[in-house]
């Protein structure tokens, strides 16, 4: 019995709690949960309607499918499993598009992205301009409230109330320079309705000067890309290698900091060589402040500082007899002149941390044959990688004052190349380790293939890890021509994450989106709010992690709003994908929409509990005793997004 199973009695209370404040829909909704629950087993699809696949043979000799391994898959499945789990799924024309050039020229020009023509992707981001600013701009234009208080010469309460009467003029004057757009006398607004012109939250936050803009203008950047980028497996690979070497927006500093480290370490090297990507993590200002090494020094780095400067003073009172012939006392003795904060900061210690995670979580695994031994010897080789004015201007410095300079050992390897040098040799060592190539192949087929990947997929992506030096495109391309990839086993065996089933949704429905705000808000109200995963872990790629009651309903609710142009600053038009004459038949809305969104497949049990629904009021927009019927094709679209079919990848 899965863990899911076993916490139904909570989960059935907390449904009816939903469908209590929510009873639109309360009778598809239940029915829905009962599906969403059977989906969690594997046997889901084993009555799963073929589309008449043919022999393994056949399919691969088809134009489409030219140059790929032999699969079960038939043409329009395999192109629909590519465009599901090395991207973020198709939208309208994909498929007939993948089709006419070939699914392995497809896959090539995904394998290499900066061949395919971005520049619409480009406009749309022209929005963000945060997206270009360096950490130093972000800090001076998006203070925190005490520091923007003390700037303006104003108390935080008096700023808020500025900040207030700007937003009020701003929303006036957008209605003034509009007098079009509403009636010359406002109509009271009654309770509980909505108002005719209400708030654009993605204005107020375009238009705020917080850090939290910074958060908003990455996370909405991070949707349109997933929406409209061609470059659909790279788009993929940035959000996996971020998840692995995961930031908190939320932690101190990094609230400035984020911006550059994914502009700058992660997308550059997001299909290049492993071990530039985690050289360009470690010595990020995001990392180095999230992992606290920036506030590691060798322990006995103040004592040699001080026997230092009483060396330097000596000489100079040996040089000039003890007098000072500057006028200055140019080098105090030990314990006189200098602030409590200095010498807080010089007896500052040795921090695990960064060394913890970079094996455990960036490099070799939790099981990857290092001790705490290892640990302490890693992160005394990482002393002295630290951040100038972090809170001003934060960049990368090596310190060698408060590097360690002693031999260290490794995974049994002695570590002497003294300074910087020694963490640029640990960072090599881990880079080439077999453990991790075989721990960031697994994880990579984690991702792409099933959680539970097969053994011999994942040694061969190590083998190729090891002999290309860490390629990653070369490991993704092991992976993706492999059988494995392919097969029946494989299909729709993936639950989609939040973030990759808003982005699919929006991209089935050829959403045209020109506020993704609230799509960004319903990824975190489904259980995946972005830049902001709390532990170095990042998010799980197991779909147990994803399966809940309240999750699931959330899903379903926002398929429904979404479909039925409910989601403000997204346009849809169900019409155009469905015909028509849908709107006048409940069978031909169910039959197109389960064509157009799951590629023809449906299980037999979804199928029944859909066809129930057909002659629910609210999907016929009627009374019970009315007898006209007018489809509500929005609600039938939603329902089949909302299927556990569509919930997986």
């Amino acid at each position: 019995m899965t863990q899911t199973m076993r916490n139904f009695p909570a989960a059935w209370k907390e449904w009816k709690e939903m469908m209590r404040r929510n009873a639109v829909f309360a009778g598809m909704m239940a029915a829905w949960l009962g599906i969403l629950f059977a989906s969690i087993a594997p046997t889901v699809f084993a009555d799963r309607e073929q589309s008449k696949p043919g022999s393994p043979q056949a399919q691969a000799q088809t134009p489409a499918l030219k140059g790929l391994p032999a699969t079960d898959l038939s043409e329009d499945e395999a192109i629909f499993h590519a465009l599901n789990r090395l991207g973020f799924g198709p939208r309208p024309g994909d498929v007939e598009r993948v089709r006419k050039m070939g699914l392995k020229t497809w896959i090539e020009r995904q394998l290499n992205p900066e061949i395919i023509d971005d520049s619409a992707l480009d406009a749309r981001l022209e929005q963000f301009p945060t997206l270009k600013m360096s950490s130093a701009r972000l800090l001076e234009e998006f203070p925190q409230p005490k520091q923007a208080a003390q700037q303006a010469g104003v108390s935080q309460e008096q700023l808020q109330q500025r900040r207030e009467e700007r937003r009020k003029e701003r929303e006036s004057g957008s209605d003034n320079a509009n007098p079009e757009m509403k009636p010359e006398v406002k109509p009271e607004v009654k309770k509980g309705a909505q108002p005719e012109n209400p708030p654009n939250p993605q204005q107020n936050v375009l238009d705020s000067n917080r850090p939290q803009r910074i958060v908003a203008e990455l996370s909405m950047a991070k949707m349109t890309r997933a929406i409209y980028s061609e470059r659909q497996l790279y788009e993929e690979m940035v959000d996996f290698w971020f998840n692995h070497f995961n930031v908190f927006f939320g932690k101190g500093a990094d609230k400035w900091m984020l911006t550059s480290y994914e502009r700058d370490a992660i997308r550059p090297h997001a299909l290049g060589k492993f071990k530039d990507l985690v050289t360009a993590t470690a010595k990020s200002p995001a990392m180095l402040f999230y992992l606290d090494n920036w506030l590691s020094a060798d322990p006995a780095a103040s004592a040699r500082m001080r026997e230092e400067m009483e060396m330097r003073r000596r000489r100079f009172n040996a040089r000039f007899g003890g007098n000072d012939p500057f006028g200055m006392r140019r080098f105090p003795r030990p314990g006189q002149g200098q602030p409590a904060k200095q010498n807080q900061n010089q007896n500052r210690g040795l921090n695990e941390n960064y060394g913890r995670e970079l094996m455990e979580l960036h490099t070799l695994g939790v099981d990857g044959g290092y001790t705490q031994q290892d640990v302490i010897e890693v992160a005394k080789c990482f002393t002295g990688w630290t951040l100038d004015a972090p809170r001003r201007d934060p960049e990368f410095r090596f310190d060698e004052r408060i590097h360690d300079p002693k031999t260290k050992t490794v995974l049994g390897k002695k570590i002497h190349e003294g300074g910087m040098r020694d963490a640029e040799q640990v960072i090599d060592l881990l880079a080439h380790h077999p453990n991790t190539a075989r721990f960031i192949s697994t994880k990579l087929a984690r991702r792409f293939v099933a959680d539970t990947p097969p053994p011999a997929l994942v040694g061969r992506m190590t083998k190729t890890f090891l002999d290309s030096d860490g390629d990653i495109r070369a490991v993704l391309r092991t992976m993706i021509y492999s059988p494995e990839f392919w097969s029946r086993d494989t299909y729709r065996a993936k639950i989609k994450r939040p973030f990759e089933l808003v982005a699919s949704t929006a991209r089935a429905l050829g959403a045209d989106v020109d506020m993704p705000l609230p799509l960004v808000m319903w990824v975190g109200r489904i259980g995946e709010p972005l830049y902001l995963c709390q532990p170095p872990t990042g998010y799980s790629d197991k779909s147990e992690t994803w399966v809940n009651t309240g999750a699931l309903l959330n899903r379903l609710n926002f398929s429904l709003a979404m479909s039925n142009n409910r989601m403000r600053g997204s346009n849809v038009d169900p019409f155009s994908l469905l015909g028509q004459d849908a709107a006048g038949d409940s069978k031909i809305a169910l039959d197109r929409s389960i064509e157009v969104f799951l590629a023809g497949q449906v299980s037999k049990q979804t199928r029944e509990v859909l066809e129930k629904q057909l002659d629910n009021p609210q999907v016929l927009r009627a009374r019970l005793d009315d007898p006209v019927k007018h489809i509500d094709v929005g609600v039938v679209a939603g329902l089949v997004l909302g299927s556990p079919e569509f919930q997986r990848r």
